[in-house]
């Protein structure tokens, strides 16, 4: 979770590498909790796309355009997962800068 966080760091700030990372370690530690029950959340729910891809996409009793059908669905699942969780990332860590009272550089956000 601290690396997960050092990369949302290293985009948005000027800190790289270790640099990053003792930042993150030094930002999460009063939020640490939400951090953990973010990551389990989107854990959950990406084995359970895992499980619906295992349970219908994997047998062969299932016809070719059912396991394609459900592999383009978990997919775009899995996509649609991982940019949220970037979201959530960059969130908690704006919440942990404003929990620590340091000033958010907002000529960061402009970029495009």
């Amino acid at each position: 979770m601290i690396c997960q966080s050092a990369s949302v760091i290293s985009v948005l700030e000027d800190a790289y590498g270790r640099k990053a990372i003792m930042k993150s370690k030094g930002l999460t530690n009063g939020k640490m909790g939400l951090r953990v029950w973010c990551f389990l959340g989107v854990f959950v729910c990406s084995v359970l796309v895992q499980a619906l891809f295992g349970s219908l996409g994997v047998l062969d009793m299932v016809p070719i355009g059912v396991k394609i059908g459900v592999g383009l669905i978990c997919t775009m699942l899995l996509s649609m997962l991982v940019l949220f969780d970037l979201v959530v990332q960059t969130v908690i860590y704006f919440v942990c800068k404003s929990y620590h009272h340091e000033n958010i550089d907002s000529s960061c956000l402009s970029n495009g």
